[in-house]
């Protein structure tokens, strides 16, 4: 069963010990809040930030974010798109669901439903990190049909050599312990740990990136969510079936992208035929927090490029001038 209201979701299953955030306290000052609704849907409660008229386009944060990481660029996209963007499971205000439920096909099933239930069909997807995954997979497995998905720093490839053969291990061995999220919010009580978090994705934080994130990491439910997905995600499947993309893919990459190397977007690129590479340089990881202005850009001229905008459109005050750029073209 599934329904829809304004309340805040009940706590997260006991399945997670750990303390989840509170919307009425935790997301007092959350950005765009007036666009949060609370959503119950495939056994979960979910917080979802809709906003704007239009073509629909669905946003997926990354791993370990939440709706905070669309605080700038949100707004620009609502004067041209209805925007669903809704906290992943276990993430931000959204219930955590059984560990198992927390992987790449689990993530995608848990959204399908939740599309189902606000009755949304969307025209554009965007996602940033494992957000790319997630749509992709929804994509892949004919559950969405948008005409273009966007990744923005996209973590479509399994991680090679040493690291990806040890990082699966280690991500399983840190979710077996109920210590390590609480251990882990702890060190996070300090703005420079968090400062250094995001130095660390090659992006330059902000005041308000600090605040967000700094909430985040200091939750032990969200850290322990974020752990778990980290230790089921399989992406070797996902990267075999790319080729059979159906909708338009173009990927956004930060040049300082010391998360996701830049290079990837190249990988994938040539696996998925018709595909853009669109390099920001001098971003990192966070690009679309760094720089909205641009990926709202981008993301409005996509939507003029598959037809879902009008070629003609006025444009927010403060975002240049799309017109003037030359489209889109796969490289």
């Amino acid at each position: 069963m599934t329904e829809l209201r304004d309340a805040p979701p009940p706590p997260s299953p006991a399945a997670s010990p750990h303390p989840k955030l509170c919307f009425e306290r935790d997301g007092h000052d959350w950005p765009n809040r007036p666009t949060s609704r609370f959503v119950t849907a495939g056994g979960l409660g979910w917080h979802v930030q809709e906003a704007g008229r239009g073509p629909v386009l669905l946003l997926l944060h990354g791993t370990g974010s939440a709706t905070h990481s669309w605080r700038d660029l949100l707004p620009l996209l609502a004067d041209h798109y209805t925007v669903v963007a809704p906290d992943l499971p276990g993430h931000g205000f959204t219930q955590t669901p059984p560990s198992g439920r927390l992987s790449l096909d689990g993530m995608a099933e848990d959204l399908a439903a939740l599309l189902q239930t606000l009755g949304r069909a969307p025209a554009i997807v965007a996602g940033h990190s494992a957000g790319a995954a997630v749509l992709a997979r929804l994509c892949l497995d004919d559950r969405i049909a948008p005409l273009a998905l966007v990744g923005l720093n996209a973590a479509m490839l399994p991680i090679g050599g040493l690291a990806g053969r040890l990082m699966t291990p280690l991500a399983r061995m840190l979710a077996s312990s109920d210590r390590v999220p609480r251990l882990f919010a702890r060190f996070a009580a300090s703005d420079r740990f968090v400062e250094k978090m995001i130095t660390d994705t090659g992006s330059v934080p902000d005041p308000a990136g600090i605040t967000y994130y700094g909430r985040l990491t200091r939750n032990p439910g969200h850290v322990a969510a974020a752990v778990r997905m980290m230790a089921n995600w399989r992406l070797p499947p996902l990267a075999r079936e790319l080729p059979n993309l159906k909708p338009r893919l173009v990927l956004v990459c930060g040049g300082n992208d010391k998360t996701i190397a830049p290079k990837d977007a190249g990988r994938v690129h040539a696996m998925v035929p018709g595909s853009t590479v669109i390099t920001l340089p001098g971003l990192g990881h966070l690009a679309h927090e760094e720089n909205p202005h641009e990926t709202a850009a981008i993301l409005v001229r996509i939507g003029r490029e598959v037809g879902v905008l009008p070629r003609i459109h006025a444009v927010p005050s403060g975002m240049r001038q799309v017109e003037d750029a030359p489209p889109l073209a796969a490289e």
